[in-house]
């Protein structure tokens, strides 16, 4: 396999992964004072539902890139809007809702513009038969 090739293989894996980490960061929010272990244990892995769901994304792009490409980038671009919204709803700043779409939902258009290009790159370097 090419450099080139490779690169685009393992990129919007490794970026897709680390993605989903930083959102599971928000499920720490979920143990609080005053709650039963088994009460924050609950809302810790009711926070982590959206990791799951784009743990199964990443698995099915994993598979089939150019789906999971796609699947991704109206993910992130889908929900740019709405997580736009809410946070300009609580913090009143086009600058700061702004930067959060850049920290949550644009890394997933990236990985689904990555995914589409290892796809169409190892489409292109395949023999012809």
């Amino acid at each position: 396999m090419k450099t080139s090739i490779r690169v685009f293989h393992w990129l919007p894996r490794i970026i897709c992964i680390l993605a989903i980490l930083f959102v599971s960061l928000f499920a720490a929010d979920a143990f609080a004072p005053g709650l039963t272990i088994w009460q924050q244990l609950g809302a810790f892995f009711i926070h982590l539902i959206p990791s799951f769901i784009l743990l199964a994304l990443l698995i099915v792009s994993w598979k089939w890139e150019f789906i999971g490409g796609i699947i991704f980038t109206v993910i992130g671009l889908g929900l740019s809007p709405l997580v736009f919204m809410i946070n300009y709803k609580m913090n009143h700043s086009i600058w700061m809702s702004l930067g959060i779409i850049l920290m949550i939902t644009i890394p997933f258009v990236v990985v689904g513009i990555l995914f589409i290009m290892s796809h169409n790159k190892k489409k292109k370097n395949l023999p012809a038969v």
